[in-house]
């Protein structure tokens, strides 16, 4: 195995993993294909193992090649760290700051939080990663993270800015004409908007709220955001976050004193960004805004 392998080898290796194919990776990382089919030649000779296989679909990855992947995806995330650290020298509060948050609270609740820090740091940019899947600090796929449970790492910074909580909300037309359920069973007549695929927390929510289960759902979806869409269009009873619920006026909680889920809600960040200024502003603007009721 050669000891000296370039960065650009494993770029393109990676290109190709998510890609699944040579021509997907170059157009991905802006590369001719011939380039990239010689740096996954050369990181094959190099490492002295088979990383593709071809079939009629594309590039199969190899045992080894899956085996490899988290490993190139933490070489990415850390040099894509690097970069932001990089921006960020300078006089005042510059550079890029990447933030991870549910894709309800990333598209409800953080654009104006986000607005106001940038008229107050208008040399700061912001990477806004929106997903339920709770990106990894550690490895620095993001420097802040919006969570909803509590990081048990040591070597992370974390603030407990409020609770959120989630209720069963339907719009005002819809309870008009199907009428507002007063118990829970009276739920069992109604159009109700759920899950498709069963998760962990999901699996503790529905313990909370009797015959919340997928086959009761007329309408499902894995999206927190198109839930709260289908809601907002009337198409039934779903749960949505309160805090965001209220600011609609055509949107009625159902069944409040029966169904309420509250999730506690953290900033967090790896203890060695406490000394840079884009992430401490970053982090205080995003702790305060939502420890005032944002959410």
């Amino acid at each position: 195995m050669t000891d000296d392998i370039s960065w650009e080898l494993y770029r393109s290796f990676l290109g190709v993993l998510r890609e699944g194919s040579l021509s997907g990776a170059a157009r991905a990382l802006g590369l001719a294909q011939p380039t990239i089919g010689r740096h996954i030649a050369e990181l094959e000779q190099a490492l002295g193992l088979p990383l593709f296989t071809r079939s009629q679909t594309g590039l199969l990855p190899t045992e080894a090649a899956r085996a490899l992947r988290s490993h190139a995806e933490a070489m990415d995330s850390t040099a894509a760290s690097f970069r932001r650290a990089a921006e960020s020298h300078g006089d005042g509060v510059r550079g890029t700051v990447r933030v991870s948050a549910s894709d309800v609270v990333g598209a409800e609740v953080l654009p104006l939080i986000l607005a106001d820090l940038r008229e107050r740091h208008p040399q700061l940019t912001i990477e806004l990663v929106l997903s339920n899947r709770v990106h990894d600090l550690l490895r620095r796929e993001a420097d802040i993270a919006v969570r909803m449970t509590q990081p048990k790492q040591d070597v992370l910074v974390a603030r407990r800015v409020a609770d959120v909580v989630i209720g069963l909300h339907a719009r005002k037309d819809y309870l008009a004409r199907h009428g507002t359920p007063k118990k829970i069973v009276d739920l069992s007549q109604h159009s109700l908007i759920g899950f498709d695929e069963e998760t962990p927390f999901i699996r503790v929510a529905s313990s909370k709220i009797p015959g919340w289960t997928r086959s009761s759902f007329s309408l499902r979806t894995d999206s927190d955001l198109a839930q709260l869409a289908l809601i907002r269009a009337g198409c039934g009873i779903g749960a949505c976050q309160v805090g965001i619920a209220r600011r609609d006026e055509s949107l009625v909680r159902v069944l409040p004193r029966h169904v309420e889920l509250k999730l506690e809600t953290w900033i967090t960040m790896h203890q060695d960004l406490r000394s840079s200024a884009r992430c401490k502003v970053t982090f205080d603007a995003l702790a305060e805004a939502l420890s005032e009721g944002m959410l």
